[in-house]
């Protein structure tokens, strides 16, 4: 048997053997291009499976060598990628620049790193693993944009055919000219491969006399610049300094530029990665350096705790008590994982959890709840009370004791409204509860919150929270 045979094998062993044919089926038959910075959500959308087993099956997949795993940083604006890379650890903290849109941006694991897979070459060898053999457009296609930008073939046509004046292949250390009609519009002259980019801003009246423009490409990133110029003949002289092809390409900045990029699909972020339980399992050791600190503008955190376990030891005994905190955790984590959360931590008889959205903690906590009452009911004992706590907002993904771990305000207030509770109830603060997927479980639950107003240890001003009776 083959390596990768082996690799098989033992994929169909651990992951859903829906996924795991999927996954074959697409490595054995795809098209080059398919395989390339794969959208697991896309992926799975398209063959009807379920999202949380595919990204489980494709870490899996990942973690054997089947596909290699990259983080790709994004820019909000054009959804292009700045910066790959292998790992999570190599993420920079200085800003991020884009040559196309003329900012530059701090990367957040939010909505600005898309977590992609591409096939590993020992597997099978595709195009984009020479990506300075791409086709221009395909490069446009599989390297500078992300899996989150809708491109078709109707997209393609749009951007050869109506936004591109011209494009070409220009050898390393090699010169070449240019020669174009601007029109009366705002154009741009980019280059993927070294993210350069020229403005002209053209207007005025037109002119018959050509105009000349000198470009070089290099690997320092200068600023994106703003020319102007009149409608009329240009004469654009290229040169190369760069080890490699580069793409220069003229757009015209209209309409048709801002829809062709503006059609997106949901892709795989970095935060819902990292509250993955898969993911946290599998990848212990490869999510963040020591002195890393990743801004996460938005997660959901779900605390749990079990009311008077010290006395349930004194009142029932080791043996026994045990047993029933057993049973609490697991039915406490399977939970979790089926509303797409992962467990950051146990403490004691106290859960950390993480949810990408409020909604999902909050479905979470309810079904906590209630299975706290069947266990309960199942072994004729009340003991089982779990007071559960949850709160929305940003905070720092940090690695604490070896293991990746939240900071930050929004964490402190989690845990202390967890605290709030003295029966089986839930305590959520307003970002969530305003969460309009929120209210609709509520609603359909028939459950009106209680708004309260709690003093918290260690937050200087009471918060308003809202018990989930």
């Amino acid at each position: 048997m083959s390596d990768v045979q082996a690799q098989f094998a033992t994929l169909n062993q651990t992951i859903d053997p829906a996924v795991a044919d999927a996954i074959a089926q697409l490595i054995r038959d795809g098209e080059d291009h398919e395989l390339n910075r794969i959208n697991v959500l896309d992926f799975a959308a398209r063959r009807g499976l379920n999202e949380e087993r595919v990204i489980s099956g494709f870490l899996h997949a990942s973690r054997l060598g089947l596909f290699d795993l990259t983080w790709n940083v994004l820019c909000p604006g054009c959804s292009g990628v700045l910066d790959a890379h292998s790992t999570l650890k190599s993420l920079r903290h200085d800003d991020y620049h884009c040559g196309l849109c003329a900012c530059g941006y701090e990367a957040s694991v939010d909505e600005q790193v898309e977590v992609a897979f591409t096939v590993a070459p020992r597997v099978r060898h595709i195009a984009a693993h020479d990506p300075n053999t791409l086709p221009l457009w395909e490069y446009f296609k599989q390297v500078f944009w992300s899996s989150g930008v809708d491109l078709n073939q109707e997209s393609f046509a749009s951007l050869t055919d109506e936004v591109t004046l011209d494009a070409m292949e220009l050898p390393a250390h090699e010169k070449a000219v240019m020669s174009l009609h601007l029109p009366a519009e705002f154009v741009i002259v980019f280059e993927p491969v070294t993210h350069a980019a020229q403005f002209i801003d053209v207007q005025g009246e037109p002119t018959k006399e050509r105009q000349h423009l000198s470009l070089i490409y290099n690997r320092q990133h200068t600023p994106t610049g703003t020319i102007t110029m009149q409608p009329g003949p240009l004469r654009l002289s290229l040169e190369n300094q760069t080890e490699v092809r580069v793409l220069p390409s003229v757009f015209v900045a209209a309409e048709g530029l801002h829809h062709l990029i503006g059609k997106r699909k949901p892709f795989l972020t970095a935060k819902r990665i990292l509250t993955n339980q898969t993911f946290r399992d599998v990848y212990k050791a490869d999510n963040l350096n020591i002195d890393q600190r990743l801004k996460i503008t938005s997660l959901t955190f779900l605390f749990t705790d079990l009311k008077g376990s010290t006395a349930l030891y004194e009142r029932v005994g080791d043996l026994a008590a045990f047993d029933l905190v057993r049973a609490h955790f697991h039915a406490l984590l399977e939970i979790i994982a089926s509303e797409a959360g992962a467990v950051v931590k146990t403490i004691g008889d106290a859960v950390m959890a993480t949810f990408t959205r409020p909604e999902q903690a909050l479905a979470a906590g309810l079904r906590m709840r209630a299975a706290m009452e069947r266990l309960n009911e199942e072994r004729g004992t009340k003991d089982l009370v779990v007071k559960i706590g949850i709160h929305e907002g940003p905070c720092l993904a940090v690695m604490l004791n070896e293991r990746q771990d939240y900071f930050g305000q929004t964490v402190n207030i989690a845990a202390r409204v967890q605290g709030l509770s003295t029966s089986q109830a839930i305590h959520v603060t307003s970002p969530v509860i305003s969460a309009q997927a929120v209210e609709a479980i509520l609603q359909k639950a028939e459950i009106t919150p209680i708004q309260k107003h709690a003093a918290l240890r260690g937050i200087a001003d009471k918060v308003v929270v809202y018990e989930i009776p």
